[in-house]
């Protein structure tokens, strides 16, 4: 067996490549850079009870859209979590509108990697605010050195439990509870 040496120039060259970046597990599974929000979102165990309301309101398409979009996503705890018979009233029809309402709450025109979100809550003294699709805006800041957390219009904190979940069309944070527009 004969071995061939590789050009130093060639492997100088690999060497500088970046390495490519792990794909991150969300409910056990890969989430994929190259698929939309709504095609990963699918995919996850911790998120059916979100991807059924997004269906609900009618959401999936938009979801699915060109972005960017900023997606704070509540886990199926965070929706346990809320009072007893909540989603089961908001999945009902008659309530579309106020399904839209909380899960449009949820999201966020534009790319907000954490990075960015860093950035901004560094420039607002502690804190920063996003106009949600919704209308309304979240509070974001610092819970210690590396944890960021959302606060909604009600006083209700999420903290971020996996940031930079990068998709085609946006970015997606897991989050561990439902945040509340405005009644």
């Amino acid at each position: 067996m004969q071995y061939r040496t590789i050009p130093a120039a060639i492997l100088a060259c690999a060497l500088a490549l970046p390495a490519t970046a792990q794909t991150v597990q969300v409910g056990g599974q890969p989430m994929f850079p190259s698929k939309t929000i709504v095609a990963n979102a699918v995919n996850s165990s911790d998120h059916t009870t979100l991807v059924g309301a997004v269906k609900a309101a009618g959401l999936a398409d938009t979801l699915s859209g060109r972005g960017p979009f900023t997606v704070f996503a509540p886990v199926n705890a965070a929706f346990a979590a809320l009072p007893a018979g909540t989603v089961d009233t908001l999945l009902k029809p008659e309530n579309k509108g106020m399904l839209t309402k909380v899960l449009t709450y949820h999201v966020v025109a534009g790319s907000y990697d954490s990075a960015r979100l860093r950035q901004l809550i560094k420039a607002g003294h502690g804190e920063a605010t996003l106009k949600t699709v919704e209308g309304e805006t979240l509070t974001l800041s610092m819970n210690g050195p590396t944890n960021l957390v959302v606060r909604d219009r009600e006083g209700g904190v999420a903290d971020i439990t996996i940031a930079d979940v990068r998709q085609s069309n946006g970015v997606i944070h897991v989050i561990d509870r439902v945040l509340m527009p405005a009644a």
